[in-house]
């Protein structure tokens, strides 16, 4: 289930690597690289975020709304760790934040972090963002509007057969089922 307080650490985890602040091009795929990873290598992503394809390559739909403004954020959630939108930008909220305060990360969840940003935190944001369209062919030009992306689309991007796809899909939407039966208590 998606917990905008999650999203939240992960995005404050790239830009403590970033010394507190990152275009939001950047973030944005940063972080989809981060579920997609998550996925290739556990079968799951951390966020659970809405997937999309819009016009600058996939992105994390619902991150992207509480970037924006336009999702309200939960208590500790993401007003609480990363400070509102400037022009293109986004920074911490928190002065003082380290590595240790992202609880809601796990030790596999790091690994997938860090290993993303040793691979892309280096890179501009449109050579990202033309990463993302070269080499996320889960990605579909949405021609100005936005298609959603299914968790089995990325799977079989990352070479796992329909069949596969789609019961690790189903895997996904099961957990998060029961994340809100448990979440509604």
């Amino acid at each position: 289930m998606f917990n905008d307080r999650l999203a939240a650490q992960m995005a404050a985890y790239f830009l403590l690597r970033n010394r507190g602040r990152m275009s939001v091009l950047k973030l944005m795929k940063l972080l989809y690289l981060a579920d997609r990873e998550s996925m290739e290598r556990y079968g799951y992503p951390i966020s659970y975020d809405l997937m999309v394809s819009l016009d600058h390559g996939p992105v994390l739909s619902r991150t992207l709304n509480h970037i924006n403004d336009s999702a309200p954020s939960s208590v500790d959630g993401w007003k609480d760790w990363i400070g509102d939108r400037a022009g293109y930008e986004v920074d911490l909220r928190k002065d003082k934040i380290t590595l240790t305060d992202l609880d809601e990360l796990s030790k596999a969840d790091v690994s997938v972090l860090q290993a993303v940003w040793d691979k892309f935190g280096h890179m501009h944001k449109y050579d990202l963002s033309d990463y993302t369209h070269d080499e996320c062919p889960e990605w579909q030009d949405p021609k100005g509007s936005s298609l959603p992306l299914r968790y089995k689309d990325v799977f079989q991007a990352l070479g796992k057969s329909p069949e596969e796809a789609e019961e690790l899909q189903a895997e996904i939407y099961s957990k998060q089922s029961v994340d809100d039966i448990f979440a509604s208590l």
